[in-house]
């Protein structure tokens, strides 16, 4: 496993091992010991799991409030997505300021820390995506910046988007009331 900071150094690029011969190949996706150094003292508690049938979904952006804030560790099972993470953190020098990386099922996953907002479109159909957390999901907690907040700068792929309901509704960042 190799670890590398992105443009955003707290969020870690993860290329995992990919151990292959005939009959296809192994990756060994996750082991505690690698990852208590960076956790600081948390640990992931839950695993998810998100089926998207067309290009073009869009999931988030989301996060939760402490104290039930959650790091994510993400990686794609199947398929092809950008994923994103922006920086909510006020007092941060990196406040607002996002880091977009294309993901496949090739044994590379992102490490986004609590502090930002997390959110994905696929690019083929069929992705899933698993991902570990930190915390478990608090709707009270819950919040959500627009995916297209032209404040951000986002470069989302020119697919149709497809979101939930909710994810239509969150505000600007600069609307946001509750950040970290």
């Amino acid at each position: 496993m190799r670890i590398t900071d992105l443009s955003l150094p707290d969020i870690k690029r993860v290329t995992l091992t990919v151990h292959g011969d005939a009959r296809g190949s192994f990756i060994e996706t996750f082991r505690e010991a690698d990852w208590a150094p960076l956790l600081n003292g948390a640990h992931f508690v839950q695993d998810n799991q998100t089926r998207s049938a067309a290009p073009g979904t869009v999931r988030g952006l989301h996060y939760q409030l402490p104290p039930f804030d959650q790091a994510k560790l993400v990686q794609v099972v199947s398929g092809r997505i950008l994923d994103v993470a922006v920086d909510v953190r006020r007092g941060s020098p990196t406040f607002g300021r996002h880091v977009a990386l294309e993901l496949g099922d090739d044994g590379t996953q992102v490490f986004v820390p609590a502090g930002f907002a997390h959110g994905l479109m696929t690019l083929a159909p069929n992705t899933i995506v698993a991902y570990k957390v930190t915390g478990y999901y608090d709707q009270a907690s819950e919040r959500g910046i627009a995916w297209d907040d032209p404040d951000l700068g986002l470069d989302w792929p020119k697919l149709a988007p497809i979101l939930s309901p909710r994810d239509q509704t969150w505000p600007r960042l600069k609307d946001q009331g509750d950040l970290f």
